[in-house]
Parts: structure tokens; sequence; C-alpha cells
């Protein structure tokens, strides 16, 4: 399994208890969906590998007290503190509408609200305040902010985004 086949899921905090498990900082939207995690991928030494999980309690707050298979000691389990978590894409529940996954996006056409094409986008970019939309335009990035109402429609077949653009935003970048 690669990195480009798996999505980020967290990373190990620290030993819980003396027989082995973790607690666990789950970075996604609804960590309730993760209570019937059977494996996960551990990234170690730059390879992803897998870990068979014996139980898991998964808390409101994003954090999770996991079991690994084999792993029965505090000992053990410290040589995993600070690793990351992955699972595969695959894995993902399907998104409708104008919901979507981040990598899902990348490669998609972005059109403003009169139907002119803007670019390519190329990621989103994680920032403090909001995510943002990077777009290929006239050999530059464009940043476009992630917000409530920017997006107007996803269209999946067509692998494009319609978005609002914030008045002057176009011209900065021309």
């Amino acid at each position: 399994m690669s990195h480009d086949d798996c999505y980020y899921l967290g990373y190990i905090v620290k030993p819980h208890g003396l027989k082995g498990a973790f607690q666990v900082s789950l970075d996604v939207s609804n960590p309730q969906e993760y209570t019937k995690m059977e494996s996960v991928f551990v990234e170690l030494d730059g390879q992803l590998v897998p870990f068979f999980i014996s139980a898991i309690s998964v808390q409101p707050n994003g954090k999770a007290r996991i079991e690994i298979e084999d792993i029965s000691s505090t000992d053990e389990a410290r040589r995993l503190v600070g690793k990351q978590l992955f699972l595969p894409l695959e894995v993902l529940p399907k998104l409708t509408g104008n919901h979507f996954y981040y990598h899902e996006i990348e490669g998609y056409k972005l059109i403003d609200e009169e139907e002119h094409e803007i670019g390519s986008i190329t990621k989103i970019q994680d920032a403090p305040a909001q995510d943002l939309i990077v777009v290929q335009r006239n050999e530059k990035e464009l940043l476009i902010p992630i917000l409530e109402n920017t997006i107007i429609k996803l269209n999946r077949e067509q692998k494009s985004l319609k978005v609002k653009m914030l008045p002057g935003l176009l011209e900065l970048f021309s």
C-alpha cells in the first residue's frame, strides 16, 4: 500500500495503560465513523505497515484508545508513539452533492459563477484561517478561500467545481 492510495487518519499520542494500548488523535470530521476499524497502516521508516486492531474506543473529541494485536506491553507501544496513521482511500464513505474530499477535486476545472473557466485545481492548501483551493492560471498559482458560501456546484461527471469568486480576486492574478 502506498501513500497515494491512502489518507491521513491521525497519529499515536502515547501509550495507554500497561498492556500495549494507545491513545490516538484522529484528524477526521466525524470520529464516530471509525468505531469499527479492523486495521490501520502505521508509517514506519517511510513505509506503510499494516496493524490489526483488537479493540477500539472512540471519544467525540477526536481521541481514541486502540489496542493492536501482537503489542502487549508499554515498551512495545512506546516505539510507535508519534507515528502517523493511514487508511486506504477506498474505505472513505462516498459523498454526494457539493460535499467532497480534498484529494477528490485535484485535477478538476475551477469555474466561476458566470461559467468562465478559471484554471485547474492542483491541490488544497491547509491554512490557519480557512483552507485554500490552489488553481493554476496563466502560469500563476491562484488561491481561492474555501468558505461556506463559496461552493456553488460540484460536478463529478464533468470534473468541475463552480465557485463564487471574491470580488477583485481574479484581477490580482491576471
